[in-house]
């Protein structure tokens, strides 16, 4: 039953996927063959169909999550084994959008000031102002930082690109300070082990912490928390619609219209 893995392994190589992609393929495909006792090879679509269902209907997973398998199992079958896929046959789940819960200034005021580790309150106020994803926050480098034309480096970014974030003047004067205290040489948030940086997971955590301790009782996550910087750029600085739009252009943002709702929804 390796063998798919290793083959599929060596397509998304072909293709420039990212490790974190390569290891998700692998791990949906070795439970998939492991839940039948047999290799993918072996196993047909009214099984994938089964498959797919028991996900949804029995382990009671999300739709995203769901679709996620499919498209797994999609590109295993397609580009791997050369197969014809039925996309009536084995068909893409819908999936609610919900509007995401928005935090007020004062909350999120609320968390920096529950946060009294100086690396901490950093790394959350950087996620929170720059509006990047954690994942890039955690792999940050002393040089990405671009205090003079006042910008992020980000290293292969959505679409393997690199790009630049935003830098503002508060984020930087907290960079500034934790750079002063804890003087990082190469990764700009290290982790516990030398040589490493800090985790997303650790990040979540940090989050999870002054949230709880804020006694804020909305779901939020580390992901989400990087988004309401565009909301307050909204209300605050009444920036134009076509404006925004432009940004989200030039961004990896795509989510522009459920973030309008959220801030035109009483």
């Amino acid at each position: 039953m390796e063998d798919a893995i290793r083959k599929m392994s060596y397509e998304m190589q072909l293709r420039g996927f990212s490790p974190t992609t390569q290891k998700h393929y692998c791990l949906v495909v070795s439970t998939f063959q492991n839940f039948y006792g047999k290799p993918a090879r072996e196993i047909g679509q009214n099984e994938i169909r089964d498959y797919l269902h028991y996900l949804r209907e029995e382990k009671k997973l999300c739709a995203d999550t769901v679709n996620a398998y499919n498209s797994t199992l999609k590109f295993l079958y397609v580009e791997v084994f050369n197969q014809e896929w039925s996309v009536k046959n084995v068909p893409r789940l819908k999936h609610r959008r919900k509007l995401p819960a928005v935090l007020s200034r004062e909350e999120v005021q609320m968390i920096f000031d529950c946060t009294p580790n100086l690396k901490h309150k950093c790394i959350l106020m950087t996620v929170y102002g720059s509006g990047l994803r954690v994942s890039k926050v955690a792999k940050l480098k002393v040089s990405d930082i671009d205090s003079k034309n006042m910008q992020i480096f980000i290293h292969e970014g959505k679409g393997q690109k690199d790009r630049y974030a935003l830098l503002s003047q508060i984020n930087l004067e907290i960079l500034r300070e934790y750079w002063k205290a804890y003087k990082p040489s190469d990764w700009l948030f290290p982790g516990h082990k030398e040589g490493t940086h800090i985790t997303a997971r650790s990040v979540q955590k940090m989050l999870e912490h002054a949230k709880d301790k804020a006694n804020i009782k909305k779901a939020i996550s580390i992901h989400a928390l990087r988004h309401y910087v565009v909301c307050f750029v909204m209300w605050s600085e009444l920036i134009s619609v076509l404006i925004l739009q432009a940004f989200f252009k030039i961004t990896p943002h795509n989510k522009f219209l459920t973030y309008q709702a959220s801030l035109t929804t009483p």
